[in-house]
């Protein structure tokens, strides 16, 4: 039986890997590891969210979804009220800025990466990889590296589960740029599981990846994530908390 660890990672993507179609308004892939502390995880960020969701909804059975808030869909077409938006907002966002947790994030520019490699591997093995790296240097500098991490992702479909998790291997294999084996396991979240985790790795990647594309903008939601990026001991998020490539 291996010996977990005390942090345990999850996982989520905002855009699509594919480089055959590129979407011109969101023509990146973006991919988030929020990294928490498993006492933290149980005694305060899960009880947030809960009290975010009985305060709007009545119940705990809503899944926090992104795209859904953005356009106000489904149980979230209460948000079409101006008043109601900003209230939920401003929760969401306090119980973001609140939440410890340590974000690791991968962008991959697909028509860089398209136009830069006669044959570019798939974008999220590329994001996956730049993630798993960045935890593991951040686990072992809290004396985390030899016990099992567990990494956990929402199903996306049978064959693409099957490539994922064989990417996940090869990386925690070796075929890694540290070139050693990673002490991670894998999990996968059906679509239906309500996971604080999940949700919460949803909700930063979007923002993230429209700094990326128009960093001048305001961006609320991603000032509210910023201060959660791993750093150097400088305080230098590039190449720590934050990969882009190419």
């Amino acid at each position: 039986m291996p010996a977990f660890g005390d942090y345990i990672v999850y996982l989520d993507e905002s855009g699509d890997h594919s480089l055959e179609v590129i979407d011109p308004q969101f023509p990146i892939f973006v991919l988030s590891a929020c990294v928490f502390r498993k006492e933290d995880y149980r005694t305060a960020v899960v009880p947030a969210f809960l009290d975010l969701k009985f305060r709007f909804f009545g119940h705990d059975m809503v899944v926090l979804h992104s795209r859904d808030i953005r356009k106000a869909t489904g149980p979230f077409a209460i948000l079409q009220n101006a008043a109601v938006r900003a209230g939920f907002l401003a929760v969401v966002n306090g119980a973001v800025a609140a939440a410890p947790f340590t974000l690791i994030t991968a962008i991959i520019d697909k028509r860089r990466l398209a136009s830069r490699y006669a044959k570019p591997d798939n974008p999220y093995e590329i994001a996956l990889t730049f993630c798993m790296e960045r935890v593991f240097s951040h686990l072992q500098a809290l004396g985390q590296h030899e016990t099992t991490t567990p990494f956990v992702f929402e199903c996306r479909g049978k064959r693409e589960d099957a490539d994922l998790e064989l990417a996940f291997r090869r990386a925690t294999g070796g075929a890694n740029f540290l070139g050693r084996t990673l002490p991670f396991d894998i999990v996968f979240a059906d679509k239906k599981a309500n996971s604080t985790g999940l949700q919460l790795a949803d909700l930063v990647s979007h923002p993230i990846g429209r700094h990326q594309l128009n960093p001048s903008q305001p961006n609320q939601a991603y000032d509210v994530v910023a201060p959660k990026f791993r750093r150097s001991p400088a305080g230098v998020v590039t190449g720590w908390g934050l990969k882009v490539f190419p």
